[in-house]
């Protein structure tokens, strides 16, 4: 199996009988990961589907496989690729990369001047990312849209992002912004992840540690973690 036996589009209103699957399937891989993720009925999935706010893959056979949708944010100034599921027997064969891209080329298309965003404690989705544009923020750069961090409530972590009031958490925030856009910073920092894995090891337990200490004044855990990943990119 390889990527040429898969088909990624943007979902239609007819495939809304996928999405009961689909969200079974996002709270088994979030129990999988020990993370938790804003819960979506399938009736919230089926309207993105109908709004064309979503992508979904499915293989040769006609079964389904993947799955993302957009949401947006602080009166649509920002935008998240919300969602991102690949089906079990469907993964590593690079369709989670395949889903990203048609969803961000979506977004972009849909709302050009939106800054578009993520928070993520996977090394897999931050290369995707990377290669798509992105990089790595503080969350002050961040929606501060109340409804958007109430998402964050059924997650492991989230007493950790309570205590520091929202300014940090195990997550890495990352940020693809139109009007400062350096694509080819951003995909150098995904080469380098690629090469060198235990550089985003490292940087785990840094901002672990980080996280975990007394909550200081000025913002300066925070900044130090998101300085570390930014130092790569001068390498």
């Amino acid at each position: 199996m390889n990527i040429n036996d898969f088909v990624v589009q943007v979902a239609l209103p007819e495939h809304r009988v996928f999405a009961e699957e689909i969200c079974l399937e996002m709270a088994e891989s979030a129990k999988a990961r020990g993370t938790g993720i804003a819960k979506r009925s399938p009736d919230y999935v089926a309207g993105k589907m109908a709004e064309g706010k979503s992508v979904i893959a499915f293989n040769k056979d006609g079964s389904w496989a993947g799955f993302c949708y957009i949401e947006t944010w602080s009166h649509g100034q920002f935008v998240a690729n919300s969602g991102l599921v690949v089906s079990p027997k469907y993964r590593k064969v690079g369709l989670a990369h395949m889903i990203k891209e048609k969803i961000f080329e979506l977004s972009r298309l849909n709302y050009p001047k939106a800054k578009i965003f993520g928070l993520t404690t996977g090394l897999a989705v931050m290369k995707i990312n990377s290669d798509l544009g992105y990089e790595p923020v503080t969350y002050s750069e961040l929606t501060q849209d109340e409804d958007f961090w109430k998402g964050c409530q059924s997650c492991v972590n989230f007493e950790i992002l309570k205590s520091k009031e929202r300014k940090n958490c195990m997550c890495t925030a990352m940020l693809y912004d139109p009007a400062k856009q350096k694509h080819d910073v951003a995909k150098k920092f995904a080469e380098e992840l690629q090469r060198k894995p235990k550089l985003y090891e490292r940087f785990m337990r840094i901002k672990q540690r980080l996280v975990l200490q007394p909550k200081s004044q000025d913002g300066s855990n925070e900044n130090k973690s998101v300085s570390f990943l930014s130092s790569i990119f001068a390498r």
